[in-house]
């Protein structure tokens, strides 16, 4: 993995994940949290996991973030109103962060395993998505199968109730 890669996501990650704290409007809110998805599955890819990438792209970027934007919508949510910021919840929350961060640090020194190279990945004769849909089909095709049709009467119970009656 190229750490400029690494360090482009990352950044793009925590960015985004900032602006969908801080942006006042919904939509802004939700559109940087599928920026911040894309930069998730952008490590993920970086670190080799493909089905995962690929699959937090069409999942969470695609399908929660579609439904978030359609409720948003919807709804007609208006743009939060500007508050004044407090000095000393301004102040307690820069020393909650700074805290955490030196927290972290401890923790990330004192395992000297996490500073040895990880081992060389071997390939294997099947790829990610065929264990992972033999696993889904072979041992959890019930479940599957339940999770499809509820899905799909949930996906009818929308559409029934977001009719609007005809006078």
């Amino acid at each position: 993995m190229s750490p400029i890669l690494f360090w482009t996501f990352s950044g793009l990650m925590l960015l985004f994940g900032f602006l969908v704290v801080v942006l006042r409007h919904p939509v802004g809110n939700a559109l940087s949290l599928v920026v911040s998805f894309l930069a998730l599955a952008g490590l993920y890819v970086t670190l080799d996991a493909f089905f995962i990438g690929v699959t937090q792209v069409l999942v969470y970027a695609g399908a929660v973030m579609v439904l978030f934007l359609f409720i948003i919508m919807l709804l007609d949510l208006k743009a939060e109103q500007v508050r004044k910021i407090q000095p000393l919840a301004l102040a307690t929350g820069g020393a909650v962060v700074i805290a955490f961060a030196v927290l972290v640090r401890a923790v990330i020194n004192s395992f000297s395993e996490g500073k040895a190279p990880l081992p060389v990945l071997t390939r294997a004769e099947n790829s990610d998505v065929w264990h992972v849909g033999y696993t889904l089909f072979s041992g959890f095709n019930l479940p599957f199968q339940v999770i499809g049709v509820l899905i799909l009467v949930a996906t009818i119970g929308v559409v029934v109730l977001s009719q609007r009656e005809l006078k």
